[in-house]
């Protein structure tokens, strides 16, 4: 997709414009050519290695990658590609005796594709993306007992893999995550067999005539999505029986099926919010920042528990985000609005910590990003351990010292 039509799909969705070479902290890339050359002997500053934090739980933190594909469906964006297919990051609280080898973050070409889209290509290297040190495990030994299971749906455009810091935190925890990719609606996201697909998506949304047909088209999305979610679900559930594989995943036998959760960014949170409706299974929801181009039914979402996340210029009760005071008058179960000061639509993801690493930040959501992750994964925590353990959580019932920026709001 070219850069005027990415655009065009950026307004759509309310994005926060993307870091580049003109946001890095000084010292962070090179400087103009009027400074002084450094001695053609001086050498070559050694890049930053970018670093997943060390989760905050008790346990270590094993990873599973699986390939789903449901046949019931074909695919919304391309229908001659044929059966809705998906990728999906199973997270799972692991024993602490170092088995499995640690997981990659990204493929080189999911890493190329981002960069691409957010205008880094150039200002930082492929290397440094795929290098960065996850704490996850492929083949960690899983631990024993019954755990709540939270299913993660990304922003639009984006992989899943900007989801690992909330993913591996919620892990170490105790939880089983299950972090999809919906197939084409990714700049890059890497299928079996050599494939990428790219983001066939954002060339439907940028053809749209109007505003209007691509909120329609994002709302039929959000629909799509939380079908994917309730087909993840069914397929990590699934008992076997005469004819009939058990389910898709070896270590599903650590799921509880009665505690389940979903959470999203953007579109993903708007998914999770129709998932909740359409699916009684899931429990509780949370959206990070993400429109509600799916309307909450007006009956509400059957007195069960909904978190909304987001940052203050969109996503507070005077936001230019309509959606969110209509969807908040319709939640008819416990439901907290927390907005966080000096956050944008990336604070939630993995983005701004990374960035941050690198000397990077975004002026106009200048929040740190140590800081957004430690918000993020706090809040994000403490609602499933409230409404998936039942264990109360005092950081949930007002303003908290330890997290000044954020906002409760009372509309």
């Amino acid at each position: 997709m070219n850069r005027t039509r990415l655009r065009a799909v950026t307004v759509v969705l309310a994005l926060a414009l993307p870091l580049s070479a003109a946001t890095a902290s000084p010292g962070a890339h090179a400087q103009p050519s009027t400074t002084t050359a450094e001695p053609a002997s001086a050498p070559t500053p050694t890049p930053p290695v970018l670093q997943i934090p060390r989760p905050t739980g008790p346990f270590a933190v094993g990873r599973d990658v699986r390939h789903l594909v449901d046949q019931s469906r074909r695919d919304p964006w391309v229908p001659t590609a044929g059966a809705r297919e998906l990728m999906v990051s199973m997270y799972y609280p692991a024993r602490a005796d170092g088995s499995g080898t640690r997981a990659p973050y990204l493929t080189a070409n999911e890493a190329r594709l981002l960069l691409e889209s957010r205008q880094l290509d150039g200002v930082v290297t492929v290397e440094q993306v795929t290098g960065t040190l996850t704490n996850a495990r492929v083949g960690a030994r899983p631990v024993g007992g019954k755990h709540p299971l939270v299913v993660l749906s990304p922003g639009f455009s984006l992989t899943r893999g900007v989801l690992t810091t909330l993913s591996e935190e919620l892990a170490s925890r105790g939880y089983v995550v299950a972090q999809l990719d919906h197939a084409y609606e990714s700049f890059g996201t890497s299928f079996p067999g050599g494939r990428t697909l790219t983001c066939a998506a954002c060339d439907v949304l940028a053809a749209a005539p109007s505003d209007e047909a691509s909120r329609d088209r994002l709302a039929r999305a959000a629909v799509d999505r939380a079908a994917d979610i309730s087909f993840v679900l069914d397929e990590l559930t699934r008992r076997p029986a005469a004819g009939r594989p058990g389910a898709l995943w070896k270590h599903a036998a650590m799921i509880d099926p009665k505690r389940v959760g979903a959470a999203g960014h953007s579109l993903g949170g708007n998914a999770s919010a129709h998932a909740m409706s359409a699916d009684h299974r899931i429990r509780a929801g949370l959206n990070m920042d993400g429109t509600f181009f799916q309307p909450v039914p007006a009956a509400g979402l059957g007195g069960r528990p909904f978190l909304m996340l987001g940052a203050p210029g969109s996503h507070a009760p005077s936001g230019t985000d309509t959606t969110w005071p209509s969807t908040w008058q319709h939640l008819d179960g416990w439901k907290r609005w927390l907005t966080v000061r000096g956050s944008g639509h990336f604070t939630f993801i993995d983005l701004p910590l990374l960035a941050g690493q690198l000397g990077m930040t975004d002026p106009s959501a200048p929040l740190p990003g140590d800081r957004s992750g430690a918000i993020t994964t706090a809040y994000v925590g403490a609602f499933f351990d409230q409404e998936l353990r039942g264990a109360h959580q005092p950081l949930l019932d007002g303003p908290s010292p330890a997290h000044p920026e954020v906002t409760f709001q009372n509309p």
